[in-house]
């Protein structure tokens, strides 16, 4: 009787699978979670001047007022009054005063800290050489982004992403729930709960199901205890904003304003502590950047669409589809926080991870160096730049936007490649044949 071998079927949605630790896992693991730790403590000993002191680092002080605003005061932030953020994003803010307010950043930073160990965790269980070697990648790039890494709420959100589509395989709900609260906290994980849908079909109802039952709850706590109309607040809240001095298509701007031609200007918000591009064709940009933003959104997703159709292995565009979206959002936004790049940087982990690493050689590489100039610009040198206008510092920003962009293209062209490829149906063959 001859004996068949069955190959995976061909509409199989991922190959992520969560793996029961096998002891070459745990010894391949051990040297991660050392790197792991000395990232960590690294992180805990620039810290220990403000947790001693009291203080807290960047944006922190901003979440330590709006938490302790809605304890002390009543006020809560996208229930009481619109709010720049998902109202969802009080609850890590909320979180971190159980320490009290002297110990806000030690807080913060555990929970930075643990959010961080689940997704590596989630990477090295896996047990494969590439998911180790996203692990060191992630945390590489991690220490490099250094103070937006451990000082924005991005932070968090960045390791629930890659947790999540690292799991979404085998547990859809799970998922799409963290997925979800991620979504509720910062925006932009939205578009990675967009590419999912579209991609993985036979979770598709799951998925929904998850995400809409945390933002039903959501909405009837709002409405509750607030004014529902404050739930999309944070939306509306962007409109009025100006193109960022960061924001990659803000470049053009900065060298205009930089060699005093077209009447381009740094201009200081103060209400929203942002410094911006004003004069010459910045506003005319500016109006552009929510239209091309859906366009490139609605583009990217049919492309999706299409290649799932053409039989294209869910996992290879789960990765590719999520960056492309999520490079989207980085390159066509009139905000170019230094954070944003954690965004890139959690979806380009999980491509690495899925055993892709050779192919994703370019934009992991990318990043690394993106990860460092971005932190060269911003702590660092951010002061020379908006207040000194000193070239050198735009040519540092220039090279970091240039290579933002590059890695949406490369995301662009690699999804190109993928739908334009039929992947036929695997035949049954004998073993031997």
């Amino acid at each position: 009787m001859t004996d068949l071998r069955l190959p995976p079927p061909a509409d199989q949605e991922s190959s992520v699978r969560i793996r029961p630790p096998r002891p070459e896992i745990r010894n391949r693991a051990r040297p991660v979670w050392l790197f792991f730790a000395l990232i960590h403590v690294g992180f805990l000993a620039r810290l220990l001047p403000f947790i001693i002191g009291g203080g807290v680092l960047s944006d922190i002080r901003f979440y330590r007022e709006w938490a302790y605003q809605a304890l002390n005061d009543g006020v809560w932030e996208g229930i009481d009054t619109a709010w720049v953020y998902p109202v969802g994003a009080l609850a890590p803010m909320l979180v971190a005063t159980i320490l009290g307010p002297h110990l806000y950043q030690l807080a913060w930073f555990v929970l930075f800290a643990a959010l961080n160990a689940v997704a590596t965790a989630v990477l090295v269980r896996r047990g494969t050489p590439s998911s180790c070697t996203a692990a060191y990648w992630w945390l590489g790039v991690t220490a490099l982004l250094g103070p937006v890494a451990v000082g924005r709420i991005d932070g968090l959100t960045a390791p629930m992403v890659i947790t999540a589509l690292l799991v979404i395989a085998t547990r859809p709900s799970i998922a799409s729930l963290v997925l979800s609260a991620a979504t509720w906290m910062k925006v932009w994980p939205a578009v990675v709960l967009l590419a999912a849908l579209v991609v993985l079909r036979k979770s598709r109802l799951a998925l929904l199901a998850a995400g809409a039952a945390l933002t039903a709850v959501i909405a009837v706590v709002v409405g509750v205890f607030g004014d529902i109309r404050h739930l999309t607040g944070f939306l509306s809240a962007q409109g009025a904003r100006g193109m960022q001095l960061e924001a990659p298509l803000s470049t053009p701007g900065v060298w205009q304003a930089i060699t005093g031609t077209s009447g381009a200007y740094f201009f200081e918000d103060e209400v929203i502590n942002t410094m911006e591009v004003r004069g010459a064709l910045s506003e005319v940009v500016g109006a552009l950047m929510t239209p091309l933003l859906v366009l490139s959104v609605v583009l990217i997703a049919v492309v999706l669409a299409v290649a799932r159709h053409r039989g294209v292995p869910g996992d290879a565009l789960l990765a590719t589809g999520s960056l492309a979206l999520v490079s989207a959002l980085v390159v066509f936004n009139k905000v170019g926080s230094p954070q944003f790049m954690l965004w890139i940087a959690a979806v380009i982990g999980v491509g690495l991870a899925l055993g892709q690493a050779a192919r994703w050689r370019y934009p992991a590489i990318a990043m690394l160096v993106t990860a460092g100039l971005t932190t060269l610009v911003y702590p660092i040198f951010y002061d020379a730049l908006r207040y000194d206008l000193q070239p050198a510092v735009a040519v540092l920003l220039t090279l970091r936007n240039l290579l933002v962009v590059s890695i949406f293209v490369w995301s662009l062209v690699r999804l190109g490649r993928l739908a334009a490829r039929r992947h036929a149906p695997a035949i049954v063959r004998p073993r031997g044949a």
